[in-house]
């Protein structure tokens, strides 16, 4: 007769374990070598093997017996095999692995998300917008209301699972009696049949359809923003509410103004020699039409010039940036005979160059 191993040793746990340890080695084990599980030849054995080591130290005083006694202890209730053994504390083990007796009906599912992308004008993208889209998406069938059943008849409970959803299965074995759960043949999951499909989704429930949306783009929209409309999705099933639509937006360059991280809008501004050194004035393009600028006498390039409230609106909340004009003074590459004439002439009034090789 083989030499019994230590049930401490069998179970993987120290003698000092606690009863929770001892019950959560056990039922690790029991599942790695439950036969219906595991078909290596000595799974039974090693399965045999640990309950007879978890019955014995998961009872305090069965535990206290072994502990003083070993073996012995134990011989008389394990002589008996496992006649009537009704697996004590592990059939929750076998409903977490095996699916034990609970049965619950397929749940309502949320609908599927739709994206969509659209181009807008940088004008757009400050003031705001509307824009129509045209979107395909799964809706409940028109004629049924998405029950999928005849008009005039209703889906009824699905005589095999009574309902559920699932069927259950009882198993027996070496070690016993087990019950699992399948999903049901006949109603696949849903615990409902359909006796008078519907002819126009033929039982679906859906449908898909193109629809025209209104989105609505707010004021001071930035590139690569996304706007959320809730509902606007592929239907759910089952009850469930439908996805929501995501439209991605991108903003179009514009031919010179940019924009910056406060809402201002950017404008390079180009003049001449004499426009800098005297000053003048300008008319400046803005999102609102064009105003006038002046530029004072003197002024040097990377010059910035500020006008007020003539920038995008900020994204929900009050107020706009400002329009920000950078001067650029332009040096000439070509010159006719006349202008540099009078260049050299203007030249020689202001005299020699104020730098420090020039001062002696």
């Amino acid at each position: 007769m083989p030499v019994k191993r230590d049930y401490y040793e069998v179970l993987g746990v120290d003698r000092n374990a606690t009863t929770e340890e001892i019950k959560k080695a056990f039922r690790k084990l029991a599942f790695q070598y439950h036969p219906d599980h595991n078909h290596e030849d000595k799974a039974g054995e090693k399965f045999k093997e640990i309950n007879e080591a978890y019955e014995a130290l998961s009872d305090p005083d069965k535990r206290s017996n072994y502990d003083r006694f070993g073996h012995n202890s134990t011989e008389g209730y394990f002589g008996r095999g496992f006649e009537g053994f009704d697996f004590g504390g592990f059939g929750d083990i076998f409903d977490t692995f095996f699916g034990g007796a609970t049965t619950t009906t397929r749940q309502a599912q949320h609908g599927a998300d739709l994206r969509y992308s659209i181009t807008i004008s940088f004008e757009e993208a400050a003031f705001g917008c509307e824009k129509g889209l045209n979107i395909t998406r799964v809706e409940n069938c028109s004629v049924c209301r998405g029950t999928g059943a005849k008009p005039g008849t209703q889906p009824t409970k699905c005589p095999e699972c009574n309902g559920a959803g699932q069927v259950r299965r009882i198993q027996t074995s070496l070690f016993g009696r087990f019950m699992s759960t399948a999903t049901c043949g006949r109603c696949r999951g849903e615990g409902r049949v359909i006796t008078d499909l519907c002819p126009q989704c033929r039982g679906s429930g859906h449908e898909k359809n193109e629809r025209s949306i209104a989105a609505r783009i707010p004021a001071g929209i930035y590139d690569n923003s996304q706007i959320r409309m809730s509902g606007q999705g592929h239907a759910g099933s089952r009850g469930g509410s439908p996805g929501d639509l995501y439209i991605d937006v991108t903003v179009k360059p514009h031919q010179f103004f940019n924009r910056d991280d406060n809402d201002n809008v950017l404008y390079a501004l180009t003049i001449n020699f004499p426009q800098a050194a005297l000053g003048a004035e300008f008319e400046m393009p803005t999102l609102d039409g064009k105003t006038k600028l002046k530029i004072p006498p003197g002024s040097q390039t990377g010059s910035v010039f500020r006008i007020k409230n003539k920038g995008i609106p900020h994204l929900q909340r009050n107020g706009r940036g400002d329009q920000l004009v950078t001067l650029f003074v332009l040096t000439p590459e070509e010159l006719t005979a006349q202008q540099r004439q009078l260049m050299e002439e203007l030249a020689k009034t202001f005299g020699a160059g104020n730098t420090p090789h020039d001062k002696k």
